[in-house]
C-alpha cells in the first residue's frame, strides 16, 4: 500500500491566511450589513501598468502568428528577460551577476520553498522571528525541523533569530551555528530594514562558518533610504555564500500573473560540487517557469515607461503605508516599520494577544489585518497592516480605529 510523506502531517493544522478567511466569512455571514476593509493578506490591489499590458498585448499577438509562436522557454528563461535582470537590478548597482546566473520562475513564494530542496535534510536551519511561515513549513514538509511544540510554537531543529523592539526588528547572530540562513530585507513581517554595514556582518559570517544565506529580496523596490542595500550581492564576498529570490509581485504587481527570478552565483559551491548546478538541475527536471508572455511583460518593467509607471505605484502604496503610520501613531499605538516596506507592524494594545486584536479589529472596526503570532513566537502581541489596499480604503480604516 502506498504510504503519505509522514513530514506533513507535523504542520499545524491551520494555515495562518486560511484562518483569517475562515473568520472573515463567518463575520461576514453574521453581519451582512457591515462594510469590511481589508489590510491584512500583502496581495496588490492597483492595475497593471500601461506599458506591462501593451507588452502583453504584443506578445499574446505573437503567440497568434506561427512565424512569432514559442513554445516552452528556456529551462533559465529567456535571455532577453535575464539580460534586462541582470544589467538593472545589478550591474547598474555595481553587482556582478551573469546573466546565467539567473534562474526566471512563476514566483518567488514557489522559488523560497523549493530551494531548499538542493540541501540535505542533515542542515540546520536558522530563520528571524518573526518570520514569512513559507520558509519554515517547506522545511518541516522536508523532515529538516525536527519536533514541534505547541506550548512554545516552535520547532526542535530550527534556530530561531528574535527580531523584536529591543533590537529594533532586525537579528543578531545566532549563538548556534546554522548551515541555511533565511533573511528578508526590507522584512515580512516588521517591515524593518538593514544597512549595508549590518548585512555585510551577516556575509562575511556565512563565509566564515560555511553557511548559505538565503535572501529574499521581495521588496527591495520599496526601499527609501540610501543606506539599506536592494541586494545582498552590493556586500563583498556574497557571491561565495548567498541564494537571491526576487519578485515581480510586489514592484509591479504580478501578483495574478506570477514572475519571479532566483540568483544562485557560480562560486557557491559545497566542496567542489556548485549549487548553480543543482539549482539548474532541479529548476529543469521540475519546471516552474513563466511562459513566454508573462516574460516579455516582465522585460517591460525595465523599460523607461516601465521603471516611471511603477514608481508611481510603489509611491501610491507608500502614501498608503505612510497615512497608516502616522494614524495609528495619532491614535496612541506604538508602531515600526512602514519606510522601507508596504508594511506597518504595531504593538497590540491593553496586553491583548495578536488574535485578541484581530477579533476586537474586525468586530469594533471592521478591519482585517494579519494576527502577528501567525508569523512565529516573538510575533505574538504584535499585528502587522498592509498598505496594498486602495487610498480610499485606508483612509477610511484609519478612521475606523482611532474612534476605537
Amino acid at each position: 500500500m502506498f504510504k503519505v510523506n509522514d513530514n506533513y502531517l507535523k504542520l499545524p493544522g491551520s494555515y495562518l491566511f486560511s484562518t483569517i478567511g475562515k473568520k472573515v466569512k463567518a463575520y461576514q455571514e453574521a453581519h451582512p450589513d457591515k462594510e469590511i476593509i481589508r489590510l491584512g493578506i500583502g496581495d496588490v490591489t492597483q492595475p497593471l501598468a500601461p506599458v506591462i499590458i501593451q507588452a502583453l498585448h504584443k506578445a499574446v499577438d505573437e503567440m497568434g502568428d506561427a512565424a512569432t509562436f514559442h513554445g516552452y522557454a528556456p529551462d533559465l528563461g529567456y535571455e532577453f528577460l535575464r539580460n534586462a535582470i541582470a544589467k538593472n537590478d545589478y550591474a547598474d548597482r555595481g553587482c556582478q551577476i551573469g546573466a546565467d546566473e539567473i534562474f526566471v520562475s512563476d514566483g518567488a513564494k514557489c522559488d523560497s520553498g523549493n530551494i531548499q530542496e538542493i540541501f540535505s535534510v542533515d542542515n540546520k536551519i536558522a530563520v528571524c522571528d518573526p518570520v514569512y511561515p513559507v520558509y519554515v513549513d517547506t522545511n518541516v514538509m522536508a523532515g529538516r525541523t525536527g519536533v514541534y511544540d505547541p506550548s512554545s510554537e516552535t520547532w526542535s531543529d530550527v534556530i530561531y533569530m528574535p527580531c523584536t523592539a529591543e533590537n529594533d526588528f532586525v537579528p543578531e547572530l545566532p549563538k548556534e551555528t546554522p548551515d541555511l540562513i533565511y533573511l528578508c530585507f526590507p522584512n515580512n513581517p516588521t517591515g524593518s530594514a538593514i544597512t549595508k554595514e549590518q548585512l555585510q556582518v551577516w556575509v562575511d559570517y556565512a563565509n566564515k562558518v560555511g553557511a548559505v544565506i538565503i535572501y529574499d529580496a521581495a521588496y527591495e523596490a520599496y526601499i527609501s533610504e540610501e543606506n539599506v542595500p536592494h541586494s545582498i550581492y552590493e556586500c563583498q564576498g556574497a557571491r561565495t555564500c548567498a541564494i537571491e529570490l526576487r519578485s515581480f509581485s510586489k514592484n509591479a504587481g504580478f501578483t495574478g500573473t506570477r514572475l519571479g527570478f532566483t540568483v544562485v552565483p557560480k562560486d557557491l559551491k559545497s566542496g567542489e560540487v556548485s549549487l548553480h548546478s543543482l539549482w539548474a538541475r532541479r529548476h529543469g527536471t521540475k519546471y516552474n517557469g513563466a511562459p513566454y508572455i508573462v516574460q516579455k511583460a516582465g522585460e517591460a518593467v525595465y523599460s523607461p515607461e516601465g521603471k516611471e509607471q511603477l514608481r508611481n505605484q510603489v509611491a501610491y502604496y507608500m502614501n498608503n503605508a505612510r497615512v497608516i503610520k502616522e494614524g495609528l501613531q495619532e491614535a496612541g499605538y506604538t508602531v515600526a516599520g512602514g519606510v522601507n516596506a508596504p508594511y506597518i507592524w504595531l504593538k497590540t494594545p491593553d496586553k491583548m494577544t495578536s488574535w485578541e486584536f484581530f477579533d476586537f479589529l474586525l468586530e469594533k472596526g471592521n478591519v482585517v489585518g494579519t494576527p502577528g503570532s501567525g508569523f512565529g513566537p516573538s510575533g505574538e502581541g504584535y499585528f502587522r497592516l498592509t498598505a496594498f489596499g486602495s487610498y480610499e480604503n485606508t483612509v477610511a480604516a484609519l478612521e475606523r480605529i482611532k474612534k476605537l
